[in-house]
């Protein structure tokens, strides 16, 4: 397989970063219905959060909308900053399904790590987890490509992952912090990359 050169990478990127065409307006519409949903407030994420309880007695939506319902404002907005990231090194490295297919094993990770190995968290919200798992498939798809940042971003996300494991949250965290769930997520994204093909 031949390397991508650093002016195609350099495109690439530079073309995410700019939130050009469909993309662009995804990125808008996501960040906005995850502030939407962090301004129901309380009531809203009581209704929504990964509730080990709830779901236990049928309320299998939370599965789904624990990832998109937040603590507060700030850590929504410091999952928008998350995204927004995320999208600049990696929305063109898969198409728009593949990486519905990313989301959805990375949720998938989480929602079954917690079930099955994490029975002392009663609830969860946020989508730090899914954006680890998104961070996996894409540096992924570099290394695939033999793309030099491939490696620093697989070796940053296994720094991160094992300081979490061994010290704990990163400083910049905000409330009770289940790291976990980025574990799990990481798992999930890169489990159902590995089945699929990269953008060229």
């Amino acid at each position: 397989m031949e390397s991508a050169s650093p002016v195609t990478h350099a495109h690439r990127v530079l073309k995410s970063l700019n939130c050009d065409g469909a993309w662009g307006v995804a990125l808008i519409a996501t960040c906005a219905a995850l502030l939407l949903l962090a301004l129901t407030g309380e009531h809203g994420r009581m209704l929504m959060r990964y509730d080990r309880v709830a779901l236990a007695g049928g309320e299998a939506w939370r599965l789904l909308t624990a990832h998109l319902v937040h603590l507060d404002l700030r850590h929504a907005l410091l999952n928008c900053c998350g995204l927004a990231l995320m999208w600049a090194l990696f929305a063109r490295d898969y198409t728009g399904r593949q990486w519905l297919w990313v989301l959805l094993g990375a949720m998938l990770a989480i929602d079954a790590g917690l079930w099955l190995f994490d029975s002392t968290v009663e609830w969860y919200v946020g989508s730090s987890g899914v954006l680890h798992g998104v961070m996996a498939a894409g540096a992924l798809a570099h290394l695939r490509r033999r793309e030099p940042d491939g490696w620093v971003l697989a070796a940053f996300l296994v720094a991160k992952l094992t300081w979490e494991h061994w010290v704990g949250p990163l400083p910049l965290a905000t409330g009770v912090v289940v790291v976990d769930a980025h574990l799990y997520g990481v798992i999930g994204g890169a489990a159902v990359a590995a089945f699929l093909r990269p953008a060229a």
